[in-house]
């Protein structure tokens, strides 16, 4: 017997098919969007850069130029050798040390590992700091390292500690130190930290670069052949005839500052160059080889110079707008012009013109500013913030407002008789504001 079949609905074939192409098309558009949501400059790469980690900044005012994982933590290697740096010249500037100051080597330096630079200390040799110092910055040389922390802390131990309470004085947030010399993969500090400690070196110790621009450096007389400064990169190095070999890698303007490997933070380079008056300080983590780490610094300084320039947007002595004058209490007059103290300056790509906004305007009060007022006496701060229309980083400059004359304080009578005024002033306005 023949049944009657009944007709097969295709709407729940059709649903299903609709419903699959719909998660195919939310997959393919999740794709398309997990690949191109990040618009984070520190993911970007748009240099070409062959390193983990990467950044350059204007020395002048910390402005990032270009990043890549600026904030991922790393070790520094040898770079640490700066925070080192650092505190001795902090003690040398506190009186507590010297450049002729005799430094002792300690037992444990002189078991510096034979694997890493060195100057060979043997227990008891005595030598200037500034030798030492020279041997660190230069030559890299982990024992007299070693020495200078021993001679300042008692230890390395607690020079350590030393290193990481300054760290944490800086805002160094990504940075914990648990060595002088950077052997150690336990020490850690993400590129932009790195950078901006460059930066507070630099600006708390110019004469850093006496020292880290010397191209070679013979430790001891009877030594056969001279140290050659790790920093390839050394103007320096280009006339130098003792280094012919590395010549290639000089790049003009380069004074500073120190290169690093362990194998687990690869190939590192901080360097600094000043060209015109453009200085940029840049950092490379985590390349393949010496050369690498030199070629991509220079990639870096290339698109810095290239590019960028200093604008002055404003001028020093100039007029704030709400701003013009501040009052004073006690004084022959009762407000004092004000002006910016000095200039406001952003580093901008080339032939552009920034746009800046005024902001965070703070006068001092009354109460504060007592006669007598004398010229470029501070009397408030104004802010000016510029942001970067490639990177879209807003970067901002605080200035003092100064007086721009003397005022000398009132005498009695004076300060009577404005007193009686003040007082029927408000008086007669109290009247007022009855009706």
């Amino acid at each position: 017997m023949k049944r009657n079949r009944k007709p097969v609905s295709k709407l729940p074939v059709i649903a299903a098919m609709m419903a699959a192409w719909l998660i195919m098309m939310t997959l393919g558009s999740s794709t398309v969007m997990a690949a191109g949501e990040s618009t984070n400059s520190s993911n970007t790469n748009s240099l070409g850069i062959d390193a983990e980690a990467a950044i350059l900044i204007d020395a002048a005012t910390g402005q990032v130029l270009y990043e890549l994982n600026a904030d991922e933590i790393r070790p520094p290697a040898s770079m640490t050798k700066l925070m080192t740096e650092y505190i001795v010249l902090e003690e040398i500037k506190a009186g507590r040390q010297n450049w002729d100051t005799v430094v002792t080597a300690s037992l444990a330096a002189a078991s510096t590992p034979p694997d890493g630079s060195q100057i060979y200390l043997a227990e008891g040799d005595q030598h200037p700091l500034k030798d030492l110092y020279v041997a660190m910055a230069v030559g890299s040389a982990n024992d007299a390292t070693i020495a200078l922390a021993d001679h300042i802390a008692g230890s390395e131990e607690a020079f350590v500690a030393k290193m990481n309470e300054a760290a944490k004085n800086l805002g160094l947030t990504t940075a914990h130190f648990t060595s002088a010399t950077g052997l150690l993969d336990t020490t850690v500090i993400s590129a932009r930290d790195l950078a901006k400690f460059s930066r507070i070196l630099l600006d708390s110790h110019p004469e850093f670069l006496d020292y880290s621009k010397i191209s070679t450096y013979k430790f001891r007389e009877r030594d056969t052949d001279p140290m050659v400064n790790w920093n390839w990169m050394l103007e320096s190095h280009k006339t130098n005839p003792d280094t012919p070999s590395i010549a290639q890698f000089s790049y003009p303007g380069v004074d500073g500052m120190k290169t690093g490997y362990i194998s687990a933070a690869g190939y590192c380079f901080a360097g600094t160059a000043k060209q015109g008056d453009l200085r940029l300080i840049s950092v490379v983590m985590g390349t393949d080889s010496k050369e690498a780490r030199f070629r991509e610094t220079a990639k870096l300084y290339n698109y810095g110079f290239s590019n960028f320039e200093h604008k002055t947007v404003v001028e020093p002595k100039t007029v704030v707008k709400d701003a013009e004058t501040v009052k004073i209490s006690k004084g022959k007059a009762t407000t004092v012009p004000v002006v910016t103290k000095t200039d406001v300056t952003f580093l901008v790509k080339k032939g552009a013109e920034p746009q800046i906004e005024q902001k965070n305007l703070t006068l001092m009060s009354e109460d504060e500013l007592v006669a007598p007022i004398t010229k470029e006496q501070k009397v408030g701060t104004v802010t000016y913030a510029y942001k970067d229309p490639s990177t879209g980083q807003s970067v901002e400059q605080t200035v003092d407002l100064i007086a721009t004359e003397d005022v000398s304080k009132a005498g009695w009578f004076r300060l009577m008789m404005r007193g009686i005024g003040d007082f029927f002033s408000g008086l007669f306005q109290g009247i007022v504001d009855l009706f």
